[in-house]
């Protein structure tokens, strides 16, 4: 461009300035956001920055530049890859699996420099990706290559273009001409589980891990798909630096790629002798689980570079570095074979027997298999062998089948017709991933759960019996099933902790006054699954008879208001169960017993379908009352004032939900209002 054009305010000239300062200003919110974890501009905001970059890009092409931050996504897929070799070697490193052989290595360094006092190491996590080699040239990036087998890699630049944490233009200034920059590039965990998600609701294979995600998502042909996954980069080292230098040790070489742009790990630091390495190796052991990546160990580093060229190397590895690594997480074990545990809720659960082995700090020969669809999609079997990971204090898993290591044709694994703890029927809906037993008030391995939820305050409403005191009557064998609770006596009461004469009294008295319920709460107070107190409510107005409702089929189930399939066949299931109906007997001749229901109401009347809310404090009735009597009549009760709400009632002190009806016009009706809308009792 003339210096005529630049005086005269070329348009052209213009554009060019405001493309280069939006790239500077884009570049420096990446900057903030990636590598300094502290972005300053909304998202919002920040789209509308790279949307007028890319239209004036568009406009003008001939101003587009290869480090524009519009460039990161959009080339065409790669035929495939070429080899690639590296200036310097990417070396492995030797490994340490004990504090034993952390002090060998000290010694040896030590030793080896003629040193007496303690050495300096840079420590840092051993992250769990795959490693990378990226070219600068004048700041730019220009070829990005996989370690390969340490001499030769191959050439994923088209792709490590795609993630967002590496700059396509270093930062500032009195970076080198020529700079390699090495690091791991990794998938976060967030990021990998929200992958493995998508891929399971398309019906996708997923990824075993986020070591595996992150290699198979450098390695993808069309960089289009790797900008759609969700990798990340640490920079860990140099390579080979021409016309530039960097400072004398390790430690202070990161916080100046850190300057230039590139992300560091902040878990990084500067350990003094054994002593130093060991307690950093403890501490990050302890966080482990807590940190948003996976690491499989920690690499300790001499972090002078003059010592580290003293030192030098031994065949393939470098003398003055070493990893020491953390229990491995994942091995390879034989299934022995596959049982079923029931969960407090009824949830029927496979297990993997497995042949012990040790795999993250324990042996472990027991592991999850999540659910029935679970199992079927890994398609365990007996006698397989089997990827196991165990991660911190969680729960031992099956990632993967080695099918090709099958031998002969073991029997897929079907899912179990009863319960293995009570014998109940074991159903699973279609759309449900669990199966479960249907025997809730029988089930022991149920009991304490579907106790608890029977004497509730909006079930039976038994009052002075909490889940303490259940959990005690069930540890003492005194009850079993709900219909024992009413064959307990004070003397019976008084042998429990913290039980005096007073309090054993008075929950005979409870236990008794309890007797009295409604149909509607006796049906919740069953704990059926998926019938909560509006569904109860429903299915008491509608069949107004145990008999009626015990005896009905799942097409008879689904004409009552708000009762689908899946809740059908639940209903249905339970009422099948010789054991649940022998439960609703005892409990019946123990006394339990309810008024008649009111006809049911026809669906007709001005509440029907609406959704209502309720607020402020009501003087005819209590909340629970208002809410039932609006269910009965066909109406919906939701806890909040929002654009479906159609009704709000309120009563004395009402607040924010009344202004909030007000603001959006929501019809409200007060106290009075809402009891001449009622029909008469």
């Amino acid at each position: 461009m003339t210096a005529r054009n630049k005086q005269t305010g070329n348009p052209e000239h213009r554009i060019e300035r405001r493309i280069d300062a939006l790239r500077e200003e884009i570049n420096a919110h990446n900057y903030r956001y990636h590598v300094l974890d502290d972005p300053v501009l909304p998202d919002v905001e920040y789209d509308k920055l790279l949307i007028e970059l890319i239209e004036l890009e568009k406009s003008h092409p001939s101003l587009v530049t290869p480090d524009s931050p519009t460039q990161r996504v959009g080339a065409k897929p790669v035929g495939g890859f070429v080899e690639v070799q590296h200036d310097l070697p990417m070396l492995s490193l030797g490994n340490a699996f004990s504090d034993e052989a952390v002090e060998d290595f000290d010694k040896r360094v030590r030793e080896r420099i003629k040193s007496a006092g303690p050495i300096c190491y840079a420590a840092e996590p051993k992250l769990d990706g795959t490693a990378i080699s990226i070219i600068f040239e004048n700041g730019k990036l220009t070829r990005a290559a996989t370690r390969g087998d340490g001499l030769t890699g191959e050439d994923v630049t088209h792709n490590v273009r795609t993630i967002s944490s590496i700059p396509l233009k270093l930062r500032g200034r009195g970076y080198p001409r020529y700079l390699e920059v090495r690091g791991e590039i990794f998938m976060p965990r967030a990021g990998f589980n929200a992958l493995n998600d998508k891929a399971r609701k398309a019906g996708e294979k997923t990824f075993v891990n986020p070591r595996n995600a992150a290699a198979g998502s450098l390695r993808q042909l069309d960089p289009r798909l790797t900008a759609e996954r969700p990798l990340d980069m640490f920079a860990y080292s140099v390579g080979q630096v021409r016309d530039g230098q960097l400072p004398a040790c390790h430690t202070k070489a990161l916080a100046r790629l850190r300057d230039w742009g590139l992300k560091v790990c902040p878990e990084s630091e500067v350990a003094e002798g054994p002593e130093g390495c060991l307690q950093y190796f403890q501490q990050l052991a302890q966080r482990r689980d807590d940190l948003p990546y996976d690491i499989d160990g920690v690499v300790y580093k001499v972090d002078d570079f003059e010592l580290q060229a003293q030192l030098g190397f031994v065949s393939r590895a470098p003398r003055w570095a070493i990893a020491h690594k953390f229990p491995a997480q994942e091995q390879l074990t034989t299934v022995v074979a596959i049982e079923w545990q029931v969960g407090r809720t009824g949830t029927v659960t496979p297990v993997a027997r497995l042949k012990p082995v040790f795999v993250g700090g324990v042996t472990v020969s027991n592991a999850t298999l999540h659910n029935f669809d679970e199992l079927q999609r890994k398609d365990v079997r007996v006698g397989d062998t089997v990827i196991v990971r165990r991660a911190g204090d969680v729960i031992p898993e099956v990632v993967r089948v080695l099918t090709e290591k099958r031998k002969g044709r073991p029997r897929k694994i079907k899912l179990p017709e009863d319960c293995p703890i009570c014998g109940s029927e074991v159903i699973k809906p279609e759309d449900d991933a669990a199966a479960r037993c249907t025997g809730g008030l029988f089930c022991s391995a149920q009991r304490k759960e579907s106790l608890k939820h029977f004497a509730s305050r909006r079930a039976l409403d038994i009052e002075g019996l909490g889940s303490k005191l259940i959990e005690q009557l069930v540890d003492c064998q005194l009850v079993k099933v709900p219909a024992d609770f009413y064959a307990l006596s004070e003397e019976m009461l008084l042998g429990l902790d913290r039980m005096g004469p007073k309090s054993a009294e008075n929950l005979v008295a409870a236990l008794q006054k309890s007797k009295q319920a409604t149909f509607d709460r006796f049906l919740y107070a069953l704990g059926i699954r998926e019938v909560g107190e509006a569904t109860a409510l429903n299915l008491a107005n509608y069949f107004r008879s145990l008999e009626k409702l015990a005896a009905a089929s799942e097409e008879e189930l689904q004409a009552v208001p708000d009762v689908g399939p899946v809740v059908a066949t639940h209903i249905a299931a339970f009422f099948r169960q010789k054991h649940n109906q022998e439960v609703i007997e005892d409990l019946i001749k123990h006394g339990v017993h309810w008024p008649m229901p009111q006809a049911p109401i026809k669906p007709n009347h001005e509440l029907a379908g609406l959704t209502v809310v309720l607020t402020g404090s009501l003087t005819k009735f209590t909340r629970d009352e208002a809410k039932a009597r609006i269910t009965a009549l066909g109406g919906k009760v939701a806890g909040s004032v929002s654009n479906k709400t159609d009704l709000v009632v309120y009563g004395e002190n009402a607040g924010s939900k009344l202004q909030k009806a007000r603001d959006l016009s929501v019809k409200i009706m007060d106290e009075k209002q809402f009891i001449s809308a009622l029909p008469e009792p």
